[in-house]
């Protein structure tokens, strides 16, 4: 699986939102700024954010943008849907749209299952969890598995 450098930008910046909820709006360069984030590049994602109901943006001198949901309520898999669309895909087409025949066919379930526990993991974990430092159990004990850490 592929986290791109959109959905990574995306993910910050609304933890960046989430981390500073009481402060009022943020502008886009602070966030850009807090989060070595290209600012153009941040404001088309802020503005799928907001397209997407996940931020709300306010004009003028003390705008910004804010998140438009309690933190809590906001998974990573909903930021990173609403910037790049579905989770997982094989070739730009959802899991359950393909068919495999002969020695591929088990292919399939092996996309569903994959596609399952990112599910699990993503929608699992809110901004909030991820902002206070606290991950759910489950995906403590992954981290904590020995070969978490080593690139094969």
């Amino acid at each position: 699986m592929r986290i791109s450098a959109r959905a990574d930008y995306a993910v910050r910046a609304a933890l960046q939102l989430a981390a500073s909820r009481d402060d009022g709006p943020l502008k886009a360069e602070a966030i850009a700024d807090a989060q070595d984030i290209p600012h153009k590049f941040l404001e088309g994602i802020l503005n799928d954010m907001r397209r997407g109901g996940l931020v709300l943006s306010q004009r003028g001198g003390n705008g910004g943008y804010r998140l438009a949901k309690p933190a809590e309520s906001i998974s990573i898999a909903d930021v990173i849907r609403t910037v790049e669309g579905p989770l997982v895909s094989v070739r730009g087409v959802r899991p359950p749209e393909l068919s495999y025949t002969g020695p591929a066919e088990s292919l399939l379930p092996l996309w569903i299952a994959l596609r399952s526990n990112v599910r699990e993991i993503l929608e699992g974990v809110s901004l909030a969890d991820v902002a206070s430092a606290q991950l759910p159990a489950n995906v403590t004990a992954l981290t904590d598995a020995p070969n978490a850490w080593v690139n094969p």
